[in-house]
């Protein structure tokens, strides 16, 4: 018999103990999301991935947020980040600083997501940027990425949430990292 594992079992480590973890050298940069829902959702994958911060752009609603800690279940708490008002300007300074800069978007030109491998720069930081429900990453990120990597879609629907398409990527990402 599988028997679900108790609370107690599911415990890993304690806040401050996560926070002293050697994380992925990858920032997720939230680019206008609207849904706090979806803000909360991405620190909690962050946080289960070891994504070493989130930068939450423009108009993505920023902690303390019960709509936040809704999905987040104090993921908020134990994931450093931090809010900008402009994510191009963001995305602009941390590539001045050599940070590798891949964008989550349908674009033509895009890498499959499934071969991040093939493009990924182990030796430099990573940005991962994720965009806007509506209008998606804004194209002056889009143009200047180093990569813009796609989910291959295969259904009726064109896209995914944004928080469960920055979900299937940092699974890539950790993948490759681990």
């Amino acid at each position: 018999m599988r028997e679900k594992k108790n609370i107690i079992e599911l415990t890993r480590v304690t806040r401050d103990e996560y926070r002293a973890l050697r994380k992925l050298p990858l920032t997720v940069l939230t680019d206008n999301v609207r849904s706090a829902q979806n803000i909360g959702s991405i620190f909690r994958t962050a946080d289960a991935m070891k994504v070493a911060r989130v930068v939450l752009g423009g108009i993505s609603p920023v902690p303390p947020s019960p709509e936040i800690s809704k999905t987040a279940l104090g993921a908020e708490e134990s994931v450093e980040w931090r809010h900008v008002a402009d994510a191009v300007a963001e995305v602009r300074r941390l590539k001045s600083k050599g940070m590798k800069v891949y964008v989550l978007e349908q674009a033509h030109g895009s890498v499959d997501l499934r071969h991040l491998g093939r493009v990924l720069d182990r030796d430099a930081g990573s940005l991962l940027v994720v965009g806007n429900e509506v209008n998606g990453v804004d194209q002056r990120i889009v143009d200047m990425s180093d990569t813009v990597l796609e989910i291959p879609m295969h259904g009726v629907k064109h896209s995914l949430n944004v928080s469960v398409s920055a979900g299937i990527a940092l699974w890539e990402f950790y993948r490759e990292f681990i």
